[in-house]
């Protein structure tokens, strides 16, 4: 359904509020929030969306001419109604709990076969759910060695981390593995979750900080029963009403948005000629043609894609459930490290950077509303994989701050 605006004021003080840097406080945060008295429907915890159907962000740009008027200052103006961020969290976890009871599968709780076995590297005959995770861990530890010693900056955060040996964090039955860096000076990296849990999920998520425009990487494989689940997609880091694509791939314009429809196809524009290049998009294409028996789940333009998931992906996003097979872990793996190197890249290019000023205070508008409904999404991703407890557990820790509390320097 199509979001209404709400004003902006009242949506940045609970949205550059919500949770902190410390994975401790998050996780507070959210085991202490009670339901609501008057609990809402889900769709009101979307006030903090980037876009409307009728007239995309009017009050992010009214937000953005009061910055200007007012100075410097990133911080959101006062705002006696908005709502605190005990609610906003609380609606969001409400409804989620409210979907689970009937929604909720718990196919994860059996550990792997132990008979079965894998080759070395990608000469893999036989897998199973723990061997498909342990290429994809290898292959993801790697990665992120190489963009640590890239980013020389990117510091782990201890606090936010979970390993097996100092933390009893489980979920379905195994360990949590899960090493949280930053990069919050010139590298610019707001939070990169590398996370494992053996025969069940490997995961890497990097958000940037808004000194730059480069895309968010999502890049997440799931095991159920004998299916992988695959994840990949490079987020956009402005408006581009891709939430509002329908079924042909076709944009709403003038006529429906007004004059707010060549913003928005200006935002697509640059993301297009930037990332979502000509290379990039066959990337993708050739990503799917070596899929075997793979099936697309609801995607950009279908009715049955959640909202929150409408406004947060990107337009060259991959969502598929497949066979446990040797060659579709073989190619997850192999997408995934490219499309890490590709984000690498562009993280390293100064071209991305934006000017000193207010592109990088409209940024940072942006990516805080961003960043909340990012989160109701992967609540609801873990909440279904899984279940309720371990779902809003997992997401919490996994999400990683919402506000980034800086704007380039430090944090």
């Amino acid at each position: 359904m199509a979001l209404t605006g709400k004003p902006f004021s009242a949506l940045a003080a609970a949205a550059l509020l919500l949770l902190s840097n410390n994975r401790a406080g998050v996780v507070d945060a959210f085991s202490g929030i009670c339901a609501s008295t008057s609990p809402r429907r889900w769709a009101v915890a979307t006030d903090l969306a980037m876009g409307s159907g009728a007239g995309g962000i009017d009050a992010y740009a009214a937000q953005m001419a009061a910055m200007a008027a007012g100075g410097a200052s990133v911080q959101p103006p006062p705002a006696p109604t908005a709502p605190s961020v005990d609610e906003v969290a609380a609606e969001m976890l409400d409804s989620s709990r409210t979907q689970s009871s009937a929604t909720i599968t718990n196919s994860l709780t059996s550990p792997a076969s132990p008979g079965a076995s894998v080759g070395s590297g990608h000469g893999m005959d036989d897998v199973d759910a723990a061997s498909a995770i342990a290429a994809l861990e290898a292959s993801q530890t790697l990665t992120v060695a190489n963009i640590a010693s890239s980013i020389p900056d990117l510091t782990l955060k201890p606090d936010a981390s979970h390993s097996p040996s100092t933390s009893d964090f489980t979920v379905a039955g195994h360990p949590v593995k899960l090493d949280a860096s930053d990069a919050p000076g010139p590298a610019n990296v707001a939070w990169l979750s590398d996370l494992c849990i053996d025969s069940t999920l490997s995961s890497l998520t990097i958000y940037n900080g808004p000194l730059s425009d480069v895309p968010h990487l999502i890049s997440r494989c799931a095991v159920t029963d004998d299916a992988l689940n695959f994840f990949l997609d490079f987020r956009p880091r402005a408006y581009g009403a891709y939430d509002l694509r329908d079924a042909d791939g076709n944009y709403p314009g003038p006529e429906a948005l007004g004059r707010q429809a060549f913003e928005y196809s200006g935002s697509r524009r640059d993301f297009d000629t930037k990332f979502g290049t000509e290379d990039v998009v066959d990337f993708f294409g050739d990503i799917m043609d070596k899929f075997e028996g793979a099936a697309k789940n609801p995607g950009l333009g279908d009715e049955e894609l959640p909202e929150l998931e409408k406004l947060t992906r990107g337009p060259m996003a991959i969502d598929v459930t497949m066979p446990l097979s040797a060659n579709n872990v073989e190619t997850i793996v192999s997408a995934r490290e490219k499309a890490a190197s590709l984000w690498l890249e562009w993280a390293k290019d100064p071209s991305h950077a934006h000017r000193p000023g207010a592109p990088i205070n409209s940024q940072y508008v942006y990516d805080s509303k961003y960043k909340i409904n990012a989160y109701g999404v992967l609540l609801d991703v873990y909440v279904k994989l899984f279940g309720q407890s371990e779902g809003e557990s997992l997401a919490a820790a996994d999400s990683g701050p919402i506000d980034e509390a800086y704007v380039g320097g430090g944090s």
